[in-house]
């Protein structure tokens, strides 16, 4: 074997070093989430319009909304999610998850559709290829009062949810709730309910501002975390109380690459100028913590 030349050997590292970068630039992209917003914080609940706003703004998807209290909901309308159809093949883009954000008024714990309700969305998720669906416990749902645990309450919701959980599983699709409560009491919850298919939709927003360490929570519950959501109250990120960048970098560490979804506000009135900057500041926040 004939030794190197100075030229062929610098040659050869500069090829070297040209190739590692572009291998990390893929992983990389490779681990980068997509990236999704609110159908009702863009101001276009049930409306399939809400993807072509999402497509000017440069989003990927759409967290869309299962609709209000009714025997059957809104999402449920077979018409509807044609339309819904008809927008992704038109924008390109695709509906992310499907929130039931009428649990929030018309709590699983206590309302006797909840059960048909989470079969509606299920059977709706799967036909839109949404592999995630929000279960709301904020408001009348909430699994607190004040900082107490309503006990009660807990058991009823995990028995529901843990009822719900195979059909959800064969639909393939993901049952991820979302609350009030600390990392530790939701892995209590997780618990309750005994199913892989049941996880948590964790928002950095909701948990700064009830007091909670937001990086270690998520190491905490790393693996169980089916969807995040970012916002940071009325406030544009990074202009509140979050600390976006110690929220991505915690994502990062546990290896987190599904939906990140934007529930921030409108401080302009424009949602297509205030999302823009969100995503911007959202997007750089993750190529930093790479």
């Amino acid at each position: 074997m004939y030794p190197l030349s100075r030229r062929a050997f610098l040659s050869s590292v500069a090829v070297a070093l040209s190739a590692a970068g572009w291998s990390r630039r893929l992983f990389a992209e490779a681990r980068a989430p997509k990236f999704g917003a609110c159908d009702w914080s863009l101001g276009k609940a049930l409306d399939p319009g809400a993807l072509d706003l999402a497509v000017q703004i440069g989003l990927d998807g759409v967290e869309i909304s299962a609709g209000d209290p009714a025997n059957t909901l809104a999402i449920a309308d077979p018409a509807l999610r044609a339309k819904y159809k008809e927008a992704m093949t038109r924008t390109g883009l695709v509906v992310s998850s499907v929130a039931m954000g009428l649990l929030n008024s018309a709590p699983l714990a206590e309302d006797d559709r909840g059960p048909a309700w989470l079969n509606q969305t299920i059977d709706a998720a799967k036909d839109l290829n949404a592999r995630v669906i929000l279960l709301a416990f904020f408001g009348k749902g909430d699994l607190r009062k004040g900082r107490k645990l309503k006990e009660d309450a807990m058991k009823v919701a995990a028995a529901r949810i843990r009822d719900a959980a195979p059909h959800a599983k064969d639909a393939g699709v993901t049952l991820a709730i979302e609350n009030t409560l600390s990392a530790a009491d939701n892995l209590r919850l997780l618990e309750m309910v005994g199913d892989d298919s049941v996880r948590i939709y964790y928002d950095i927003g909701n948990s700064t501002y009830n007091g909670y360490d937001v990086p270690a929570e998520i190491r905490s519950l790393r693996g169980r975390i089916a969807q995040i959501h970012f916002k940071d109250g009325g406030k544009m990120l990074t202009e509140g109380r979050v600390d976006l960048n110690a929220a991505v970098k915690a994502i990062v560490d546990t290896g987190y690459n599904g939906w990140i979804v934007l529930e921030t506000a409108m401080p302009s009135g424009d949602a297509e100028k205030d999302f823009r900057i969100n995503l911007e500041r959202a997007k750089a926040a993750f190529a930093a913590a790479q």
